[in-house]
C-alpha cells in the first residue's frame, strides 16, 4: 500500500515514477529549461471530477504535434497518469498539468533538437486562481499593456507554451500602475489575451471573443457554449481597443479560475465598478454546470491503479 501522506502537498510523475511535488525536478540541461522548448496543458478537478478532460488532452496533442514533440506516452497512458496523480494527492479541487519538454540532448552542447529525448511530466497540486478570489469578487482591474503580443508569425498563440516575456512585461506594467493584470494587443491594434487567460466583451446581446493572437481556451469554449442559455449571441471575431473600451462588460476566462469578471480597464469603470450582471450570470452558470456533471469525469479515489473506475459501494 502506497504511503499517501507524502503526496499531501501534491503529486508528480517524472521519469516513469510518482514523487511528491516537492521532489519533482527538471535537469538544468533540459531544453525545456534552457530554451523554453516545452509545451503543456492544464486541466482542473472540482468536487473530485475532471472538467473537460478530453478537450484538454485534444489541445495538448495539438500542441505536441505543432512543436514536433513525442513524449512516448499514449493518450490512454496520459489520462491514467493524470488521474493517478490526483488520487495520490487526495485533492478534490486541483490544478492538474501535463507537460512535455524537448529533453536533455544526448550529445553535450548539441543544437540539434533531434538529439533530445522528449519527456512527459504530470502533476496535481491544490487549486490555483489566476486572479485571486477577492479580486474576482470586486471585479479585476486591468490595463491594456504598451507591450505588444508576440507576432503569431514567430510564435503560434494556439499552441501552449512558456514563452511569456511579453506577458511578464505587461504584468509589470499593470503592477506599476496599481492594476491587477494586463491584456495585450497585437501590432495591428487588435485585442488578443492576457497572461494565462482569455478575454471577451459583452455589448448588448452579443458576446465577442478575439479571433487572433489568443489560445483557444477550453473555458472560453464553455463560455461560448453557455452564452445562448443567457440570451447572448456568441461571436468569435476581431476585437479592437475601441470595442474593449466601449463594451458594456469585460470578462476573462481560464482553467485556473473559471469565468472571472472585470470592473475596470485602463481606469475606465464598467457598470457600478463591480462585476457586470451578464458576466456574473455566466460565472454562476459555469459553476452550476460543474455541479450538474456537465463535461465532468469523476475520479475514483479508492484505487490509485484505477483512477477512473467506478468505486464499489462501501
Amino acid at each position: 500500500m502506497e504511503d499517501l501522506k507524502k503526496f499531501e502537498g501534491g503529486a508528480a510523475y517524472m521519469d516513469g515514477k510518482y514523487v511528491p511535488i516537492a521532489e519533482a525536478r527538471v535537469p538544468v540541461g533540459d531544453w525545456g529549461f534552457t530554451h523554453s522548448d516545452v509545451t503543456y496543458d492544464v486541466v482542473h478537478t472540482t468536487g473530485g471530477a475532471f472538467f473537460r478532460l478530453e478537450d484538454h488532452l485534444d489541445r495538448f496533442h495539438t500542441s505536441l504535434d505543432g512543436y514536433r514533440l513525442d513524449p512516448g506516452v499514449t493518450r490512454d497512458e496520459m489520462r491514467h497518469i493524470l488521474g493517478r496523480c490526483v488520487v495520490l494527492s487526495g485533492l478534490k479541487d486541483a490544478f492538474v498539468a501535463m507537460v512535455s519538454t524537448r529533453g536533455v540532448p544526448t550529445v553535450y552542447g548539441s543544437r540539434n533538437p533531434l538529439d533530445c529525448k522528449n519527456t512527459f511530466i504530470a502533476y496535481a497540486v491544490p487549486w490555483v486562481d489566476v486572479i485571486k478570489p477577492e479580486v474576482q469578487e470586486r471585479g479585476a482591474h486591468l490595463i491594456v499593456a504598451e507591450t505588444p503580443r508576440i507576432s503569431p508569425k514567430s510564435l503560434d498563440p494556439t499552441l501552449k507554451n512558456y514563452m511569456w516575456r511579453d506577458f511578464t512585461r505587461g504584468m509589470f506594467e499593470a503592477l506599476d500602475k496599481g492594476a491587477d493584470t494586463a491584456i495585450l494587443i497585437d501590432q495591428d491594434g487588435y485585442v488578443t489575451e492576457g497572461a494565462g487567460f482569455n478575454v471577451f466583451v459583452i455589448k448588448g446581446n452579443t458576446l465577442t471573443a478575439p479571433d487572433r493572437g489568443a489560445l483557444k481556451g477550453v473555458t472560453l469554449r464553455s463560455v461560448l457554449d453557455l452564452a445562448p442559455e443567457l440570451g447572448l449571441e456568441p461571436v468569435v471575431g476581431p476585437v479592437t481597443l475601441e470595442d474593449l473600451m466601449e463594451a458594456d462588460e469585460v470578462c476573462t476566462s481560464t482553467t485556473a479560475g473559471g469565468v472571472m469578471p472585470c470592473s475596470r480597464v485602463n481606469g475606465r469603470i464598467y457598470g457600478n465598478d463591480r462585476p457586470g450582471p451578464m458576466s456574473q450570470k455566466l460565472k454562476d452558470l459555469y459553476w452550476q454546470k460543474h455541479r450538474e456533471g456537465w463535461h465532468m469525469t469523476p475520479v475514483n479515489y479508492a484505487d490509485a491503479d484505477n483512477p477512473f473506475a467506478v468505486a464499489e459501494p462501501a
